[in-house]
């Protein structure tokens, strides 16, 4: 991408226009930032020789306008209604928070909003599933935090979105579905994060993007997109492959691994705030969760497995395989690590 300016310079505008509308102080000047960002990634995902991915950004075109769209108009009739003096202006600003938070669940494919996710990620390569996962999440994810409230809008959203996330994968052989869904499960688990204050979120944010990146980068490294790949894997050392499919595992939130050490934060704050309900639906559905990321380690795990003889070592440079293991290392040992700082300090 650093080779071709055209590329680079969308790049530099995707990055802009999220920094636009997370730093922008009024709702106009948000929805200007959300489509820069919009018709900066739009380039960034198209590429003539496949077709997947020109299907892909026009489904992905068409969801995100109409959520702009949407989130404009709400914006301007809030506006007008908010300043009528017939109308009672608390339930108005309820009603226009709603939907003003439904358009940016839209936008970042949270249940029941979620209809075009998998499919988008399914026509994508693995770098622009990446920002997609991450990157394109930041700014409607701040933009909601300013008018969280934590009502039963959000509690029934919470509620699909984890339910949607531990259900859809079961039936996935894609590694592209499976982490679409995955990121569906996780939108559930930062919007209840929003509840215990936003450097908790924050925090579960950052460590959701290294699991994600970690992961990414591996499958990238050995191109691999679907689960049958996994035990196809035959040329590379059985510790190495433990190590990274137990990333997988950290993203689901195991512990002791270093996923687990937001979720319990959540839990925690949840359990406070009396939320019990809400907790043991979000802990049963990651436990199916893991569920199947097992099923997709299964190949890494299993010390008496057949391995094909036939397949052909892809190769991958040493520099890599090194950098995918320190990460993989990192996101394994990442609770002890801190567990050991914060005692430390």
């Amino acid at each position: 991408m650093l080779n071709n300016p055209t590329k680079f310079l969308f790049l530099l505008t995707l990055m802009a226009g999220t920094l636009i509308a997370t730093s922008a102080n009024s709702w106009f000047g948000a929805w200007m930032g959300l489509e820069i960002n919009l018709l900066s990634f739009i380039p960034l995902m198209t590429n003539s020789k496949n077709l997947f991915l020109t299907e892909a950004s026009l489904k992905y075109f068409l969801v995100q306008a109409l959520a702009s769209a949407t989130l404009l108009l709400s914006v301007i009739l809030g506006s007008f209604l908010s300043s009528s003096p017939y109308e009672d202006s608390t339930g108005t600003l309820n009603v226009m928070n709603t939907v003003i938070s439904s358009t940016l669940l839209l936008k970042m494919g949270a249940a029941p909003f979620h209809f075009w996710f998998p499919g988008v990620m399914e026509g994508l390569n693995w770098m622009n599933g990446l920002m997609l996962l991450t990157w394109q999440k930041i700014a409607p994810l701040m933009l909601i935090s300013y008018t969280f409230q934590m009502n039963i809008f959000f509690s029934v959203i919470i509620t699909l979105c984890v339910l949607v996330g531990s259900l859809g994968g079961f039936n996935q052989t894609s590694l592209r579905k499976i982490l679409a869904y995955s990121s569906i499960n996780h939108l559930g688990w930062l919007l209840a994060a929003m509840a215990a204050g936003e450097s908790i979120w924050c925090l579960y944010f950052l460590v959701y993007t290294f699991l994600s990146l970690t992961i990414i980068f591996l499958m990238n490294s050995f191109k691999l997109f679907h689960v049958n790949q996994i035990f196809s894997l035959n040329h590379i050392n059985p510790i190495h492959k433990f190590a990274f499919f137990v990333t997988l595992l950290s993203l689901g939130g195991l512990p002791p691994f270093l996923g687990f050490l937001p979720k319990w934060i959540v839990i925690q704050s949840l359990i406070n705030t009396g939320n019990n309900f809400l907790i043991t639906v979000m802990v049963i559905t990651t436990l199916i969760t893991l569920f199947y990321y097992l099923r997709t380690t299964f190949g890494a795990f299993m010390l008496t497995y057949s391995e094909t003889l036939w397949n052909t070592p892809t190769p991958v440079i040493k520099t890599t395989h090194t950098v995918a293991l320190i990460l993989a290392i990192m996101s394994t040992l990442g609770l002890l690590i801190c567990s050991i700082l914060f005692s430390i300090l």
